[in-house]
């Protein structure tokens, strides 16, 4: 694309973009010489960023509503379940079920995935089967499902102090 047509007719952005091209372009030159000469390992930093994966999240930073979810929705092995019923494959990663995975088959509209797939799934805070849009909490269990998630949050001892001071 470019940069709009305002940008062509400054002098200091055309010269910016110029020093930064100019420098990434010295820089790589260095880079590719010190390689060459054998001492690539030197303009290694020692500094190492670590690396973060949304995936690899640990439970402190996962939603509350996740957690909720996984303890309500089932976990069974595959050939546990009769075939007549079940896909052959995963909707979320196109691999076929085998015997032994653990699955989890959801409570409302009886949809089923590998557990890793719908445990990703629910990591990004969704809170819906990813096939049909229908919410994995039924209707009858959602006034619960809220009561844990209040407890969860310590929402009742808030309202509770707030209350008893009236």
């Amino acid at each position: 694309m470019g940069f709009p047509v305002g940008y062509s007719e400054l002098f200091l952005p055309r010269l910016l973009l110029q020093v930064c091209s100019l420098l990434g372009f010295v820089r790589k030159l260095i880079h590719m010489l010190f390689k060459l000469v054998g001492l690539g390992d030197f303009l290694d930093s020692d500094t190492v960023w670590p690396e973060y994966s949304y995936y690899d999240q640990t439970p402190e930073f996962q939603s509350v509503s996740a957690m909720l979810i996984r303890e309500i929705l089932p976990v069974v092995k595959f050939e546990d379940l009769s075939s007549g019923e079940t896909p052959d494959s995963c909707a979320v990663c196109l691999y076929e079920f085998e015997g032994a995975e653990e699955i989890r088959r959801l409570t409302n509209c009886r949809h089923i995935f590998h557990r890793s797939c719908l445990d990703r799934w629910l990591d990004h805070d969704q809170k819906t089967c990813p096939l049909c849009r229908t919410p994995f909490i039924p209707d009858e269990m959602q006034e619960a499902f809220n009561e844990k998630l209040w407890a969860a949050a310590g929402i009742p001892d808030f309202y509770g102090e707030y209350s008893s001071s009236f």
